[in-house]
Order: C-alpha cells, then structure tokens, then sequence
C-alpha cells in the first residue's frame, strides 16, 4: 500500500520467473537526514506525489488484512488499493533494446575452457617448510562461450569459482587443460599477443569503492586503460566523456573522486573502465552483490542495455540465483571445483536435474508469499566438505539427500568408487549433469 515498497519489489529479480525484462528501479537518491523535506519523506522520488504528499506527512494507518495488522503511511493508499496497482504500474521500467541473436551454434565462440585444473602446494612450517598437502581449487572445469552471451557461474564459496575466472584472466597456460580466448591458445600467446589480447577481455570486480583508486580523479581512473595502450590524449578525453554518458553519467564528473560518488555510481565508474578499449568479452565477478536492491536494479539494466549495444559477451560470476536467472542465457553450477550441471538458464531452473543444484534453488527465496509457503525446502545434511581431502567418486555424495535415503547399497557402491562424468542424459544435448542418478524436478 506505498509506492516505496512497490518499487523496492520490482526492483528485484525473480528466480521463478524467466525472460529478460527490464527491473524497475527507484529514481533519484534518499534524502539528507540533516534536512529532510516537508511532507512524506518519498515524495521527491515517488512518481504518484500529489501537492498534499509535498506538505503533510501521512500518518501511519493500521488496517485488518486477513487477520494480521497491516500498517503504511501513505496519501494514496487508497488509490493503490483500490485500482490494483504493480511496480510496473507505478514505476517506468527502461525499455531494454530487442536483439535478434543467430542461432548459437552459428555465433563464434568467445571463450573456451577444457579440462581446466588448478592445484595449490598446503605447506607447513616457519623456517623449513615443507608440503603436507595438495589443494586442487580446480578441478577439470570444461565450458564455452559464445558471442552477445551470458554465462552464470555459480555456487557456494570456496567451489571455484574466482580461481576459474582468475585462470582465464591470467592469460598464461594453465597447470593442466586448455583455455583459448578468442581463438587464440593461452599457452602459446607470446607477451606480445597477450597484451593485444587484454584489449577484448576486461574485468569488472565486485567491491566498487575497492576497485577504485581514492587519489585519483574518476577522469584518470576511467582513462587508465587507454593510457596503457599509447591512445593520444585529445582522442582519450573524448572517449572518457563518451564513456561517462554511456553508463549514465555526467561529463563534468571526471573531475571529481571515487568518494564523492554512492556506491551504484562506483561500479558504473568501474563498468566504464572495463569498456574503454571496446572489449569483446566481460567479466563480472559479482558486480552488483554490494549494492542495494533498488540500484542493482539499475545497474543490471544498465549490464542488459550495453550487452546489446556494444554486442559483448559476459561471463557472469554470482551467488545470488535470482540475479543470474535474470540476467543469464547459461548457467554452470559449481562445487568443490567441478561443474555439476549446466545448461540454459530457464532449463536448468525450472527442471534442475542435480541434487545440488536443486538444493541451490530451493534455499533461494521467492517474492511472493503464497508461493512461498508451499515450497518444499532441501535442506543438506554435513558441512562443505575440505577440499584438501574431497570425498572419493562423487564429491557431492557426503551431503546428496539421494545418497542418503533413496539409493540402494549398489548404487550407493558405484556414488563411493565412480566419479560421474558432465553429460547430457537429463534433458537435451545442452543440458548437462553429473549425477548417476540425476532426476528432474521442480523445485522453485
């Protein structure tokens, strides 16, 4: 019953809803606590302001609502009651441009990682240290990517995901597999190549204020990258104003610094760094996880928007589902260091064919509390198992609700002594699992 709540729903991804549709977020920034305006504190930012709302403030009103109080301060909550009003309804969302896409066996492949591993010494010991251990952070992770894609890799902490992405950033051949950017082999780059390389693939990274160097202006921090490819200062100041327009910013703020700027206007700084050099592919490791719902809203528009635009391709690094199954053609579901499942993001969401996975989506919450209150929760039994000692066969078996109370001891025999393979035996050739007993089901 207040158009503040409204818009803080439509500001957030749904992860039992597919498609990709622009996000409603909330124009303009709270007020000053020093001097807050006359009449409702969200009239300067709410769309359905009348002159009263600009010189009373609502009181707050209780009302019966199915048996509980329902309390809201708000001129027009009646109105809003009265005519059904949604987030859409109240909220302009941003019309994301449309994109017609080749099918994807046509699109060239940006990126492409086979059979990737990454193995760290554990050592012990001030003075004379000695290896007591091996810890494979990666363990032969194998996926693609292809162009004006967006590829969701996800999981629990510690599963692998930033060792991936900073295998794929290093550009250096990897301790074992393969992973080729853009058509070129990182292990027979010279330095010369890599340098040319690093023009197309570019980060975005997750803390905005971080990433940002507080001493200088955001004119520098933006023009950082154009610097190190020798481009001539009259041509690197109009690429930094051009940049600054198109992520939504002004021209005249390249003379400012990083802590003059909130936190969603920070990463747009850090989005328009990444872009300076035209990149092909992006990487996003959790870009919008440390902002609040209604500015990630705008910076995932903003993420949409450019995608089409600029035709980039996003490998997407997240914990949160709900952003993924918005933003995401594919997803890759992680743990301890092996992909588990993959395979386009509505499939993979709707009939998760892993154990894992599925308990993955089942623990994410929906925004609708009818639905809610009917899901069934897969809560896993046992802690994250160390990676320095990973459970033989299956990883995921010490924690598998199957393993536990479906499978006999047989089949329990083969989950102990066989690790499964990633294949497509769920659903279609797209759709991957690696589960010996992989059953689709529903669960959002």
């Amino acid at each position: 019953r207040m158009p503040y709540t409204l818009g803080l729903l439509g500001s957030v991804p749904r992860p039992d809803v597919g498609g990709h549709r622009a996000l409603t977020p909330i124009e303009g920034s709270p007020p000053s606590l020093l001097a807050l305006p006359r009449g409702c504190p969200f009239a300067p930012r709410c769309p359905m302001r009348i002159e009263r709302c600009t010189e009373v403030e609502p009181e707050l009103t209780t009302r019966d609502w199915s048996g509980e109080m329902h309390r809201f301060a708000c001129h027009r909550s009646d109105d809003i009651e009265r005519d059904g009003l949604t987030s859409a309804e109240i909220f302009a969302a941003p019309e994301l441009p449309s994109e017609a896409r080749e099918p994807r066996v046509e699109r060239a492949t940006v990126l492409d990682v086979r059979d990737l591993v990454k193995e760290f010494s554990v050592t012990r010991g001030a003075v004379l240290r000695r290896k007591i251990g091996t810890l494979r952070a990666v363990d032969g992770v194998t996926f693609d990517l292809r162009e004006r894609e967006t590829l969701g890799l996800v999981g629990e902490s510690g599963c692998g995901k930033t060792t991936t992405v900073m295998e794929i950033l290093s550009l250096t051949q990897p301790q074992s597999g393969r992973v080729t950017v853009l058509g070129r082999d990182t292990a027979e780059m010279t330095a010369e190549e890599r340098f040319r390389v690093r023009r197309d693939i570019q980060v975005v990274f997750q803390d905005p204020m971080a990433s940002l160097d507080p001493r200088l202006p955001v004119g520098d921090i933006v023009g950082e990258p154009l610097d190190a490819h020798g481009v001539s200062p009259g041509a690197r100041a109009a690429r930094i104003r051009e940049l600054l327009e198109l992520v939504g910013l002004q021209p005249e703020h390249a003379n400012r610094y990083p802590q003059a700027f909130s936190g969603g206007q920070r990463q747009r700084i850090g989005i328009a760094r990444a872009l300076a050099l035209e990149p092909r592919l992006l990487v996003l490791d959790e870009p919008v996880s440390a902002l609040d719902v209604s500015i990630r809203a705008g910076i995932i528009n903003l993420l949409e928007r450019l995608k089409v635009e600029l035709r980039l391709a996003y490998l997407f690094v997240a914990h949160d589902l709900a952003v993924i199954r918005h933003i995401a053609d594919r997803v890759a579901v992680m743990y301890l260091g092996r992909i588990v499942e993959s395979g386009d993001v509505d499939e993979v969401f709707e009939q998760p064919a892993h154990p894992y996975t599925q308990a993955l989506l089942s623990a994410v919450p929906v925004p609708d509390p009818h639905k809610e209150r009917r899901r069934q929760r897969i809560v896993l039994a046992g802690d994250l198992p160390s990676p320095l000692d990973p459970p033989s066969g299956c990883h995921f078996r010490t924690r598998c609700p199957r393993f536990a109370g479906e499978l006999g001891e047989e089949d329990r025999r083969r989950c102990i002594d066989e690790p499964p393979a990633l294949a497509p035996r769920s659903g279609g050739q797209d759709h991957l699992d690696a589960c010996h007993f992989s059953k689709p089901s529903s669960v959002l």
